[in-house]
């Protein structure tokens, strides 16, 4: 539905064209803060709100936009919208478009700016948004003229969406919102940009490379990144793995692209993977690689990563192939149709999958995942970090979850186990203060879902204004905090790596009172300290039927395992859990380095980390 029933051809002001075209666009929800250069604007919002359009979400700050903007596209795969003012408003938004950059989220920022005459002239809020924001988005745009806002939005909208997804910048002059113009709308997908001709269909040559190493392959693994995601190919995946036996393990950003109830999973692999998935990638013969970015926080020390094995690289980026590792089979296009191709083409050959290629394989990881599990410990006296993740994710097996950053979102990756884009994560530049706007974007997207944000003592404080967001709009987001009083995952390294020097990182001193806080916001707030009422509690905070902040006090030193130290390969990890039978029977080899015994598979001690 559009503003209002006009001829093609009407005489209308910028602002106008504007919101005529969101909503031509398919948009129904904007997240934003007014201010004085995007008043106009906002001034034509207010009709469209009022004829029932679409509907403004006013957060406390600029931030929490563009984070919201970035859930509500993270939970449907559609563009998310943010509005903000000049100068300071625009500005705010930076780190949220960041982080939409970094993870390739499809979304619109409009921006206000100072009239066209006082461009340059260091005016009142006047600062280069587009100039500042030109590293972090995928394009944007000055708008000089309101005769070009039709066609800005529609290139917006395809640019943002197609091919690698990401964020397009739209700054709009105040001037350009109230000047008058004939306006002759433009329909969604009917603009044609040149240059920009985003390859989806792979090379069928080179599909029938990458099917002739993957019938070769003992030793496969298929590497799953955000790109499958986007591309919505989770049946694709799930086919490929099973026709031919692939174990299957993602990125933190490919989380919930394969079910990992499923037996082929491992998990996810990287810095703080599962020991399966970790020692899959280092012994594999074949890497697969769908969607992913070769992310040194999922590598470690890359020149032993995958180290034994060819790569197949599908990407839709042909930046990406080959800009970290390079592929023997290179394959860009989509990744949902680069996987049905070549599924097709698989079944049409007469050489069926050998159902038993990759039986001795499995049985391998099988052992590791046997003798090296992700373990929830249990303490006498405090609650486990891991528990509380553990008892949400068995309540609310469904929800959407987001997180903020830092060890809960690591522990959060392990023990949750979430469907296709129902895990919203600030996974490439990992920003502290996602979660909750987060949260709050993807509840207005899907508000028939449960949507349950995990955060940390230390990340919740960086957007808690917008508690006031979830109580204005009665928007039933449950935030859970993970509190140990400390920021965990820099205490942590300060432990390992800096010894034990914790430098700014305790939080206890000056951190509120979480529910006298929520109460303060007019929503429900609680505290949890013992193991008795946590199952009770977790019931109590999924029934209510408003916001609810809950306080979940744990171990303060806990640490987040399995752990690859920067610079160690994948497969040195610490923190491994002890093997509940090493094989006596079989002849041991010792670690020359701690004295630890180790099986004869073994090619890095799990204790130390030492090359046996």
């Amino acid at each position: 539905m559009q503003l209002q029933q006009r001829s093609a051809v009407q005489r209308v002001t910028g602002a106008f064209a504007l919101i005529d075209s969101l909503s031509r666009h398919g948009v129904k929800h904007i997240f934003g803060y007014p201010g004085g250069a995007i008043l106009p604007i906002y001034d034509e919002l207010y009709r469209a709100e009022k004829a029932g359009i679409l509907q403004h979400i006013l957060v406390r700050h600029e931030q929490g936009a563009a984070h919201a903007a970035d859930g509500y596209a993270r939970a449907t795969g559609q563009v998310g919208v943010c509005f903000a003012t000049s100068g300071p408003g625009a500005t705010n938004l930076v780190t949220g478009i960041a982080t939409a950059h970094m993870d390739s989220i499809p979304m619109v920022i409009v921006t206000g700016q100072v009239p066209r005459p006082a461009i340059g002239s260091d005016a009142f809020q006047e600062t280069d948004i587009y100039g500042i924001t030109l590293p972090i988005v995928k394009h944007s745009y000055v708008v000089r003229d309101p005769r070009d806002m039709a066609r800005i939005v529609a290139e917006a909208f395809f640019i943002a969406s197609t091919g690698r997804p990401g964020p397009v910048l739209i700054d709009v002059p105040k001037d350009v919102g109230v000047e008058q113009f004939e306006y002759e709308p433009i329909d969604p997908g009917s603009v044609r940009l040149t240059g920009y001709r985003p390859t989806t269909k792979g090379n069928p040559r080179q599909i029938g490379q990458a099917l002739k190493l993957i019938r070769q392959a003992q030793k496969p693994l298929l590497y799953v990144g955000g790109g499958a995601i986007a591309a919505g190919a989770h049946a694709e995946v799930k086919e490929l793995a099973e026709r031919f036996k692939l174990p299957v393990t993602t990125t933190l950003m490919g989380i919930g692209a394969f079910d990992e109830h499923h037996p082929l999973s491992v998990g996810m692999l990287g810095m703080h993977g599962t020991a399966y998935a970790n020692f899959a990638v280092t012994e594999c013969d074949l890497l697969i690689a769908v969607g992913a970015r070769f992310d040194d926080r999922v590598t470690g020390k890359l020149d032993e990563f995958a180290s034994r094995a060819k790569v197949i690289h599908i990407d839709i980026d042909p930046a990406e192939v080959g800009k970290v590792r390079l592929p023997d089979v290179p394959i860009v296009g989509d990744v949902k149709q680069v996987l049905t191709d070549l599924l097709e083409r698989s079944a049409d050959e007469n050489d069926p999958a050998n159902p038993n290629q990759t039986e001795a394989w499995l049985a391998r990881i099988d052992r590791w995942r046997e003798d090296y599990p992700l373990v929830v410990p249990e303490y006498s006296d405090v609650l486990s970090p891991q528990e509380v993740i553990a008892e949400v994710g068995r309540q609310a097996p469904h929800a959407f979850y987001t997180t903020d950053v830092g060890q809960h979102q690591m522990w959060a990756a392990q023990f949750l186990k979430n469907g296709p884009r129902r895990w919203i994560s600030s996974a490439g530049l990992g920003t502290m203060g996602f979660g909750m706007p987060a949260a709050m974007g993807a509840k207005v997207a899907v508000p028939d879902e449960e949507v349950i944000c995990i955060s940390g003592d230390a990340s919740i404080q960086m957007n808690i204004q917008e508690l006031g967001t979830l109580a204005q709009y009665g928007i039933s987001v449950k935030t859970v905090i993970v509190n140990n009083g400390w920021q965990g995952m820099v205490r942590q390294w300060q432990e390992a790596f800096y010894d034990e020097r914790y430098s700014n990182s305790n939080m206890q001193v000056g951190t509120p009172d979480f529910v006298k806080l929520a109460e303060a916001f007019g929503i429900k707030g609680m505290i949890v300290e013992t193991r008795e009422e946590l199952k009770s509690a977790i019931a109590e905070m999924i029934a209510h039927p408003g916001p609810v902040l809950m306080d979940v006090r744990v171990k303060k030193n806990e640490n987040c395992y399995p752990m690859v130290p920067s610079g160690k390969s994948n497969a040195q990890m610490i923190g491994l859990p002890e093997r509940k039978l090493l094989e006596r029977a079989a002849e041991t080899v010792q670690c020359a380095s701690c004295g630890t015994e180790n099986l004869p598979t073994n090619k890095f001690c799990p204790n130390c980390g030492a090359k046996i």
